[in-house]
């Protein structure tokens, strides 16, 4: 019998003993991406309140309508803090870990920021 011959099924079994991490490791990263994403949708809300808060007489109102009205995660928490001359808006939002198998490892993640603008005179 021929060494080629004989070396035919190893590139099947190769595979079969590296697929599976490979896939692992790809909806690994998948699901980085969408974390990543969605830490970057929470720091833009955060931003687009903190804009509100600091020339509204309200700003803690001003910064939850601006705050949910330009991202589209749901539920958002949105809490303002403010004195005489500055306006911190916080954004928090846990982001569900849905793709396959890597959810149930790694489990949802909170994801938060934080932003402070000088007041504006109403």
């Amino acid at each position: 019998m021929s060494r080629r011959h004989r070396d035919v099924g190893q590139a099947a079994v190769e595979l079969a003993l590296a697929l599976p991490a490979v896939v692992l490791v790809t909806l690994g990263i998948v699901q980085v991406l969408v974390v990543v994403t969605d830490q970057i949708t929470v720091e833009l809300a955060a931003r687009e309140g903190a804009r509100a808060a600091a020339v509204a007489a309200d700003p803690g109102a001003a910064a939850t309508a601006a705050a949910r009205t330009a991202v589209s995660l749901d539920p958002i928490d949105v809490s303002t803090g403010a004195d005489a001359d500055r306006v911190t808006v916080t954004v928090t939002y846990t982001s569900r870990t849905d793709v396959l198998l890597i959810g149930r490892l790694i489990g949802d993640v909170e994801l938060r920021a934080d932003v402070t603008m000088a007041r504006e005179p109403p």
